[in-house]
């Protein structure tokens, strides 16, 4: 399972408000090689189901990943930070041994 905190849903929301994309349109997370930890985060807004696929609804938010990305993201929360630091979205991640001082990437 993937969670959204109510901070990251009203993030999403807005998002989608102000790009003018429908309902259809969904968090798409994956985790690919690189950054400074050896794993990094990335999002994008997605409008098409691909094979393989693992989909999940949380907070009312569908959030899609591939199986491999999965395997790293079981159980993490995506959230939204907008205070002074400027952060934006953030994965908790439970499954991560280490992550590096800008919260981008993380080793298992």
């Amino acid at each position: 399972m993937l969670f959204v905190a109510d901070s990251a849903k009203q993030q999403i929301e807005s998002i989608r408000e102000k790009e003018g994309m429908g309902k259809d349109y969904f968090v798409r997370v994956s985790v690919v090689s690189g950054g400074c930890s050896g794993l990094s985060y990335k999002m994008d807004f997605d409008n098409e189901d691909r094979p393989n696929d693992q989909v999940f609804e949380d907070n009312g938010e569908k959030i899609v990943t591939d199986l491999k990305s999965f395997l790293y993201l079981f159980n993490t929360t995506l959230e939204f930070s907008g205070g002074l630091d400027g952060k934006g979205f953030s994965f908790n991640n439970p499954n991560a041994a280490r992550t590096c001082g800008c919260g981008e990437s993380f080793a298992v």
